[in-house]
C-alpha cells in the first residue's frame, strides 16, 4: 500500500534493497553477477521490482509536495524522509545492473510495460532540463551537502531542502533509466509484442533519443570549459578528450541502433514526414571520429543515407489486441483524491519517529550501510570531514567520520557529538 510507504515494514524492504543493489554493484566489478540474476529470475522479484519503483514514483510527485506543504509538520529528522526518495534510485540502479542480461528482460514478463512507460517518462524530463540548470544545480548540491545519517540529530535537513535534493536524484535516475531502456532494446525479439509498439509508436522512442543526441543533457559549457557528467559528478573535459564519446553517448547511439536496424522495428515503425526529418538529423552527428569509437554507426549512416532517398512503406497494422501496463494506473485509480490524507497518516506513523525509534533505526542503518561495502564501492579515497584533504584515520566510536590528524578531529568533535552519540 502507497500509505505503508516509509512505516517498519516498508524499511525493512529498503534495507533488502540496498543490500541487494550494493550487492550487485561488487558481483558485477568482479564479474560474477550471475548468481544475482539467477535468484532474482527463480523467484520472480523483477516485476516486483518495477512495482516498487512505480509506487516510490508515484509517491514522490503525489504525497512529497503535500508532506512538505503542511504546516505541523516539523521531523525531528528528515533522514527518514530521504531514505524514501533514495529508494527510487536504488531500485533503479539494481535494474540497470542486472537488466544486462536476456533472462531478466524476459522475467519481467508483462510489468516490462511499465518499466518502459517509466523510462519513457524520466527520458522526457531529461530532453526537457537545462544543462545549465544542471551544473548550477549539481554546484549549490555539492556545497549544502546531502541528508546523511550524520545529520540526524544535529540539523535536521527542511523539508524544502529536500525538495532540491530530489530534484537533483531525479537526473541521475534518468539517466540509469536510459541504461536500462537500452538494454531493454537489446532484447527486442525477446519482448511481448505489445512492447515494440509501445517503445515505437505510442512514445516514438527513436525521436526522443534523437532530442537527446541533440541536446546532451549530460553536458555543458561552463566559463569556457566543456564539462560532462559521468559517475555521478561533474567534470572538466580536457580538449583532447573533448570528441570522445561517454558511456551515456554510446547509450543512446546504441538504442538507436537496436530500434532503427531491427528488421521487426523497420516494419512497425512509422516513417512518417515528420519522424523521418527527425531521424535524419543524426546524419550531421555521424563524423568520421564518432564512428571510429562506434564502427557499429556505420550501418546506421547507410540506413539513413537509404531513408533520404526513399519513402518507407506505411507499417502493417497487424495488432488487434494491444497489452496496457497496469500497475501505475492501479495505484492511482486507487489512491486518487487521497494523497493529503496518506501524507498525514506517514506524518503520524512514519516520518515523526521517537527518540528511541531514531536510535534503533540508526543501528539498522548503520548495518544496512556497511563501512566496509560503502569503502569498496567508494571510487575515491576518504577525505577530511574538516579540511578535505586525503584522511587515514576515522571516529573509533561510530566509525563513520573520517580526518587526517587529530587536531581536526578534535575541532570537529562538537558538531559530531550528537550524531557520535546515536550512532555508537
Amino acid at each position: 500500500e502507497l500509505r505503508d510507504i516509509g512505516g517498519q515494514g516498508w524499511l525493512r524492504q529498503h534495507e533488502y534493497v540496498e543490500k541487494l543493489n550494493m550487492h550487485g554493484i561488487l558481483s558485477a566489478s568482479a564479474g560474477q553477477e550471475q548468481l544475482l540474476t539467477e535468484l532474482l529470475v527463480t523467484h520472480a522479484k523483477i516485476p516486483v521490482l518495477i512495482g516498487e519503483l512505480i509506487s516510490v514514483e508515484i509517491w514522490k510527485h503525489k504525497v512529497f509536495p503535500v508532506l512538505c506543504r503542511l504546516e505541523d509538520f516539523k521531523p525531528r529528522s528528515t533522514f527518514p524522509i530521504y531514505v524514501v526518495l533514495h529508494h527510487e534510485a536504488s531500485v533503479i540502479n539494481l535494474l540497470e545492473t542486472v537488466f544486462f542480461y536476456k533472462e531478466i528482460c524476459e522475467s519481467a514478463e508483462d510489468s516490462i510495460l511499465d518499466l518502459i512507460d517509466y523510462c519513457h517518462r524520466k527520458l522526457t524530463l531529461l530532453a526537457a532540463r537545462s544543462t545549465k540548470a544542471q551544473a548550477v544545480t549539481s554546484a549549490e548540491l555539492r556545497a549544502e551537502g546531502l541528508a546523511s545519517p550524520s545529520s540526524m540529530q544535529a540539523d535536521p535537513v527542511p523539508p524544502q531542502e529536500l525538495q532540491k535534493q530530489a530534484e537533483m536524484m531525479e537526473f541521475e535516475i534518468s539517466l540509469k533509466a536510459l541504461s536500462v531502456l537500452r538494454f531493454i532494446t537489446d532484447q527486442v525479439e525477446s519482448l511481448p509484442l505489445s512492447a515494440l509498439t509501445r517503445m515505437l509508436n505510442t512514445h516514438n522512442l527513436p525521436c526522443l533519443l534523437v532530442e537527446l543526441v541533440e541536446h546532451c543533457p549530460w553536458s555543458c559549457w561552463e566559463a569556457g570549459k566543456l564539462k560532462k557528467f559521468e559517475n555521478g559528478t561533474w567534470h572538466v573535459v580536457p580538449p583532447e578528450d573533448q570528441v570522445k564519446m561517454t558511456k551515456l553517448d554510446g547509450q543512446v547511439w546504441l538504442a538507436l541502433l537496436n530500434l532503427l536496424l531491427s528488421p521487426e522495428c523497420q516494419r512497425k515503425y512509422r516513417f512518417d514526414g515528420f519522424n523521418k526529418s527527425q531521424l535524419l538529423k543524426l546524419r550531421a552527428f555521424l563524423t568520421d571520429v564518432l564512428i571510429d569509437q562506434l564502427p557499429n554507426l556505420v550501418e546506421m549512416q547507410r540506413f539513413l543515407s537509404y531513408l533520404a532517398v526513399t519513402e518507407p512503406a506505411p507499417p502493417k497494422k497487424d495488432l488487434i489486441l494491444e497489452q496496457v501496463p497496469i500497475i501505475r494506473d492501479h495505484i492511482l485509480r486507487k489512491n486518487s483524491g487521497k494523497w493529503e490524507a496518506i501524507a498525514k497518516h506517514q506524518v503520524k506513523h512514519a516520518f515523526s519517529p521517537t527518540e528511541e525509534e531514531l536510535k534503533f533505526q540508526a543501528r539498522r542503518w548503520a548495518q544496512t550501510y556497511s563501512l566496509d561495502m560503502m569503502e569498496a564501492l567508494a571510487p575515491d579515497k576518504p577525505r577530511c570531514r574538516v579540511c578535505g584533504v586525503e584522511a587515514s584515520k576515522r571516529c573509533s566510536r561510530c566509525r563513520n567520520e573520517w580526518y587526517c590528524t587529530r587536531a581536526c578531529q578534535v575541532q570537529h568533535w562538537q558538531k559530531h557529538k550528537p550524531a557520535c552519540n546515536l550512532m555508537a
